[in-house]
């Protein structure tokens, strides 16, 4: 439990006040230090700042069985709060203009200042679809991004057991209390995901699957991250919101096209003509952020990398091996394959990491070549 002093019960009360949500919270944090303050003002002077009486009402309770609930839940060791003046809060996150005052996290909080990509798509993907999620979630998942989705069935779900696999980083963002997991059938997903990873909610426990709490946690996921990639999505669809968002946040947006036969590839489509980005391969994605990983969002802060700082070419002979078998001429994968004895895959992967840390380049007809360096 992260609670550093009792001014922690101060934002759990004034987040559970009615009608105060993210922007008015922000509106108070303009006239008082912190919540503390709010509560210790006058309640004229708060009704001046627009609080109506419920919320006076409840600020002056003296009980508050919802702060019991908070407290009960951050009792657990894998469970955390971080307020808005939390060192721990996600730069990102900070940006947006209703940014949550509250972050519930259960796991490694310090997940968060990763550089993350959002993966989004359809709840009822085609099988094809979904085998497309896992493996993009893959590759930039051993890139060094961390994969960030909503724990939906389909896409979502792909897109969180495809990082896991490649043994790297995801976070979900929950539309409920993270004293619950939506839906139920995720429940041994959401406990890997913890494990390997962060659970992640602007909702307090106790917050039920309300249908209006998942469009409103889709500007979450899609300020977390360098850029939203919409996998699968009907013209009419939760991932373009988050798509939306992401524009209006100043963040990069990624689609994969489809057959024009396929009615899950419009929205895809309908975002490229608007100007996301088409991806057909995990390096479209990497060749975009890759500038941006490097960015330090906090002033004083480390600089975020994706790339390991160690080299994979000094640590393993198979990286050492596989660059041993190219030049400055262009080779392609099967070349690769063929030279190298490794698996399609593991050279794809390793491929990639390469490119990252800027030892190969790639060049037309998908072929690769070692950069000048």
């Amino acid at each position: 439990m992260d609670v550093t002093s009792n001014l922690l019960e101060d934002w759990l009360i004034l987040l559970h006040a009615p009608g105060v949500g993210p922007r008015t919270f922000a509106d108070l944090l303009q006239h008082f230090p912190d919540p503390r303050a709010v509560r210790n003002a006058r309640r004229a002077e708060l009704a001046a700042l627009g609080l109506d009486a419920a919320a006076l009402d409840y600020l002056a309770a003296g009980q508050w069985p919802e702060l019991d609930l908070d407290l009960e839940w951050l009792k657990h060791p894998e469970n955390h709060a971080l307020t808005l003046h939390d060192s721990r809060y996600p730069s990102l996150l900070r940006e947006i203009s209703d940014a949550p005052p509250v972050l519930f996290v259960r796991g490694s909080p310090d997940v968060l200042t990763m550089p993350q990509l959002a993966m989004v798509g359809s709840r009822n993907p085609t099988p094809g679809g979904a085998q497309t999620a896992h493996d993009f979630a893959a590759h930039l998942a051993r890139a060094g991004l961390t994969i960030t989705s909503g724990l939906a069935l389909g896409i979502d779900a792909a897109c969180h057991r495809g990082a896991l696999a490649a043994q790297g980083l995801t976070i979900a963002v929950a539309g409920t209390g993270l004293d619950r997991v939506y839906p139920a059938s995720h429940r041994d997903l959401a406990h890997a995901i913890v494990a390997q990873g962060a659970l992640v909610s602007e909702f307090p426990p106790g917050t039920p699957p309300q249908p209006e709490n998942f469009p409103r946690r889709n500007r979450l996921i899609s300020a977390l991250s360098l850029g939203t990639l919409v996998v699968e999505a009907a013209l009419r669809s939760g991932s373009l919101i988050t798509a939306r968002h992401a524009v209006e946040q100043g963040r990069e947006v990624f689609a994969i096209p489809g057959s024009i036969h396929n009615p899950l590839a419009r929205g895809c489509h309908a975002l490229i003509r608007q100007g996301a980005k088409l991806v057909e391969t995990a390096a479209d994605v990497i060749e975009e952020l890759g500038a941006l990983a490097h960015f330090n969002a906090d002033a004083g802060a480390p600089i975020v990398s994706v790339s390991d700082p160690s080299s994979r070419l000094q640590d393993d002979p198979e990286y050492q091996k596989l660059f041993d078998c190219m030049d400055f001429a262009p080779i392609s994968i099967d070349q690769l394959v063929e030279r190298s004895g490794l698996t399609p895959e593991a050279v794809s992967s390793m491929l990639l990491i390469m490119e990252l840390q800027g030892y190969v380049v790639t060049v037309a007809g998908g072929r690769y070549a070692r950069a000048e360096k």
